[in-house]
C-alpha cells in the first residue's frame, strides 16, 4: 500500500518537476536578449590591467542571489541555502544556491521515480536519491577546503608584496592591483575582487570587510583588522603587514610539524574505515551463503546498521582527536 501510494505521488510530481524545468528554461531564453543588452551596456572593467581577465563585473556576486520560480524562493528562505551559498562563493563556484537545490531536486525525483519504476528496493532508491544532494555538496566541501588551504599558502607572498607596493609610494588600492595582477588565483582572485568592488565607489574598509565575511578565515581577519586600525590611527602598514607575514609563515610550519606528527593517527583512521569493506568483500568470495545473512536477515540488517554507524562514529572520533587547531 505505501508503495502505491509513493508511486502515486512519483507519477503526479514527475510531469510537474518536468514542467517545472521546461518552464525555467523558457524563461531564461526568453530574457536571453535582455541580459545580453545589459551585459553590452556594462562594458569591459577598465583600469584594472591584467585583473580584468581575473575578475569582471559579473563575478560581483550578491551573497544570496535574487531566486527565480516559486520553489526557488521557497530554498532562498532557508538558513542552509545562505550557507551554501557562501561555502560556494569561497569555492570560487559561479551557481546560485537556491537554483542549484531546485535542479538537484528535480535530478532526485526523477531517479527515484525510474527506479521505483524499475521495481528496485525503495531504499536503495531512497539512498540514490539522497545521494544526488549529498554528492556535489561533498564535493564542493572539498574544493574549498582546497582552495582555501592554498589562499593560506599565498598569504605571506601577498603581504609582502603589498608591503612592497606600500614602500614605492603605492596606495593601499594599487597595492591591491598588483597583488591581483602578479598572484594566480585564489588570491589574484580575491584581491582582484577587493579591488573592483572599492574602483566601482565601495569604501576600501567595506571591500576589505566583505573579503573577511567571504573567506571566513582568521589570517585573513588579522590582515583586514590591522588596516582598518592603521586606516583610523595611522602608522607603517608595511610594517605590520611585514610582521603579520612573518607569523603567517611560522604558523605554516608548526601546521606542518602537527600534520606530521598526527600522520599515524590519519593513516589509522583510513585503515579502520576501508578494513571491514575489504573483509567483507572477501567473505563474500569465500563464503557468500554465510556473508548474505547481514541483508536478508532482521538480525543482519541490524548488526549491519549498527557496524556502519559504529565506523562513522569512530571515523568522527579519529578527526577529532587529529584535527588540532594551529
Amino acid at each position: 500500500m505505501g508503495s502505491d501510494l509513493l508511486l502515486l505521488v512519483l507519477v503526479v510530481a514527475g510531469p510537474l518537476m518536468a514542467f517545472y524545468g521546461v518552464y525555467q528554461l523558457v524563461a531564461d531564453l526568453r530574457l536571453a536578449p535582455k541580459k545580453k543588452v545589459v551585459g553590452r551596456l556594462k562594458g569591459p572593467m577598465g583600469g584594472a590591467g591584467d585583473a580584468a581577465g581575473k575578475f569582471s563585473l559579473g563575478d560581483l556576486r550578491r551573497e544570496a542571489p535574487e531566486a527565480v520560480g516559486a520553489l526557488a524562493r521557497a530554498f532562498a528562505g532557508m538558513r542552509f541555502t545562505e550557507r551554501l551559498q557562501t561555502m560556494l562563493e569561497q569555492a570560487n563556484v559561479h551557481w546560485v544556491a537556491s537554483r542549484m537545490l531546485v535542479n538537484l531536486t528535480l535530478i532526485a525525483s526523477v531517479l527515484l521515480a525510474v527506479l521505483v519504476a524499475l521495481r528496485l528496493p525503495m531504499l536503495g532508491g531512497l539512498g540514490a536519491a539522497a545521494a544526488v544532494y549529498v554528492l556535489p555538496i561533498l564535493y564542493l566541501a572539498y574544493r574549498r577546503r582546497k582552495r582555501l588551504n592554498r589562499l593560506v599558502q599565498q598569504l605571506p607572498d601577498v603581504f609582502e608584496l603589498l608591503g612592497q607596493a606600500l614602500r614605492a609610494g603605492h596606495s593601499l588600492a594599487s597595492g591591491m592591483q598588483v597583488v591581483a595582477n602578479e598572484l594566480p588565483e585564489p588570491a589574484g582572485t580575491e584581491f582582484a575582487r577587493v579591488f573592483h568592488e572599492q574602483n566601482l565607489g565601495l569604501k576600501i574598509e567595506d571591500a576589505l570587510s566583505n573579503l573577511a565575511t567571504r573567506m571566513d578565515m582568521l589570517d585573513v581577519r588579522f590582515f583586514v583588522t590591522a588596516v582598518l586600525i592603521q586606516r583610523q590611527t595611522g602608522g607603517d602598514l608595511a610594517e605590520v603587514l611585514d610582521k603579520i607575514s612573518g607569523v603567517i609563515r611560522d604558523r605554516i610550519k608548526l601546521h606542518g610539524t602537527v600534520q606530521a606528527l598526527t600522520a599515524e593517527g590519519r593513516l589509522s583512521g583510513y585503515v579502520l574505515l576501508t578494513l571491514p569493506f575489504l573483509v567483507f568483500s572477501v567473505m563474500l568470495k569465500i563464503n557468500y551463503g554465510y556473508a548474505e545473512l547481514l541483508w536478508t536477515h532482521p538480525t543482519g540488517q541490524m548488526l549491519a546498521l549498527y557496524a556502519v554507524v559504529s565506523m562513522i562514529m569512530g571515523w568522527v572520533m579519529i578527526k577529532k582527536i587529529i584535527n588540532i587547531k594551529v
